[in-house]
């Protein structure tokens, strides 16, 4: 099997949806010899910034000069950017190979009664199959959806991490906050220490589980804080806070902006801090203040471009809106603003123009290649209600094109609305890779 042949395989397996459950997983696995099983994981799942916070970790570990893998999705450009090792992506044909050692399995599966894996799971077993084969210290794994039944599940991590609690995916996790907060909560396993910045109700279900499971809970703004040294810097550069962790101080200089990622980036010292909590020589600070301040995070208010100014953010629902609005008027609080704004169908699209609308001086209406992408016309009324200076134009590039030609120097430009919209947005403006 080549690359393109394995990725046309993984794309075709999509038709077997998102079918939750751990049952095709675990077989799957027995049947690669339980690769997961010779891993040491810290299992990080949450509503919005697990993916910033995964890479957090990451970026700690293979500082403090552990080999370290880590699995995200989606990707933005290339499928081998979910898989990495010390911020490497996969190889290609590596990839291939892996894929052609696999499918036989799944093809014994479906001959011996088992419903076929699907895209997540095949590229889960696939992830955890190359972390174990190339003997990495430590792996970093995103959950994919929820916790309780995602194929991440699978694993008994060193530590566990919930970033947060708030209303996503409630098709497939529930329609409130304390529902999907129970589905999360899922991943604790028995005696695993958990670490969360979760509030309110969220983290009472979470306490709970927690409580249940005998595992040590340890909260982001009690137990471990940051506060703020210079958090605005209007060249979108970085900012720089101090981290009171567990067992040390940190003066932490990121990359990543806002205060969503300083509270994600205390959540991943936390995480760190806890996994050698138990034995063994803890990372050094400076191995801590290193990789958060070479962390690498694509399309989360990523400044691409200046003169004007282009900012890249996925915020795809109310709480990823909210915190973009903070940040936009924390580092750009003088700055005209306009969006491209594409969204997909299933998301609260009126919530999410609710919080960035009012900031805009004008908004173009666009819709992603995406096949879940939502309909712009619907999306233009909701920001119609805010501003008159709408624009629908239905091609991601040229919407990108126009607004650049539209802007004047000293605009700010901000690309948002889901993962999707900024993959195809950093295409259109020459960063195909990151």
């Amino acid at each position: 099997m080549t690359y393109d042949e394995a990725i046309t395989y993984l794309k075709g397996l999509t038709k077997f949806g998102m079918n939750l459950g751990l049952g095709r997983i675990q077989e799957l696995l027995r049947r690669l010899g339980n690769p997961h099983r010779r891993l040491n994981i810290i299992h990080v799942g949450g509503t919005n910034g697990k993916g910033s916070t995964t890479a957090m970790i990451a970026g700690i570990l293979r500082a403090a000069g552990y080999k370290t893998g880590m699995f995200t999705s989606p990707h933005l450009h290339s499928y081998t950017e979910r898989f990495l090792i010390n911020g490497r992506p996969i190889a290609e044909a590596k990839l291939a190979q892996l894929l052609t050692e696999i499918r036989p399995h799944m093809d014994n599966m479906v001959a011996e009664g088992f419903e076929h894996p699907t895209e997540f799971e095949v590229s889960t077993a696939l992830a955890l199959l190359y972390f174990a084969m190339e003997e990495t210290d430590y792996v970093a794994l995103e959950v994919g959806l929820g916790g309780a039944i995602d194929s991440t599940n699978v694993v008994t991590p060193l530590v566990s991490v919930i970033t947060n609690v708030t209303l996503d995916h409630m098709d497939h996790l529930g329609s409130t906050v304390e529902e999907i907060a129970r589905v999360k909560s899922g991943i604790i396993k028995k005696g695993v220490p958990v670490v969360t910045a979760a509030e309110g109700v969220a983290l009472e279900v979470i306490w709970q589980a927690a409580k249940a499971n005998q595992s040590r809970l340890i909260l982001v703004g009690k137990d471990v804080t940051w506060s703020s040294v210079q958090p605005r810097d209007n060249n979108g550069g970085y900012q720089q806070f101090k981290i009171k962790g567990l067992h040390n101080h940190y003066h932490i200089q990121l990359p990543l902006l806002g205060s969503h990622q300083r509270i994600n980036a205390a959540t991943a010292v936390a995480a760190v801090e806890m996994l050698f909590s138990n034995g063994g020589h803890p990372v050094p600070a400076a191995a801590v203040v290193e990789g958060l301040q070479r962390v690498h995070w694509p399309g989360r208010l990523e400044v691409v471009r200046k003169n004007p100014t282009v900012l890249l953010d996925g915020a795809h629902n109310h709480a990823g809106a909210r915190a973009l609005r903070q940040a936009l008027l924390e580092y750009f609080p003088d700055r005209q603003l306009i969006f491209v704004l594409g969204m997909l169908a299933d998301k609260e699209r009126s919530k999410v123009v609710a919080e960035l609308a009012p900031l805009a001086k004008a908004v173009v209406v666009t819709r992603s290649n995406h096949p879940r992408a939502g309909d712009w016309t619907k999306l233009a009324d909701y920001v119609k209600k805010y501003l008159e200076d709408v624009m629908i134009i239905e091609d991601v590039r040229q919407a990108v094109k126009t607004v650049l030609d539209k802007a004047r120097q000293d605009d700010i430009l901000c690309i948002t609305g889901s993962l999707y919209m900024v993959a195809e947005a950093r295409s259109v403006l020459g960063l195909s890779s990151v």
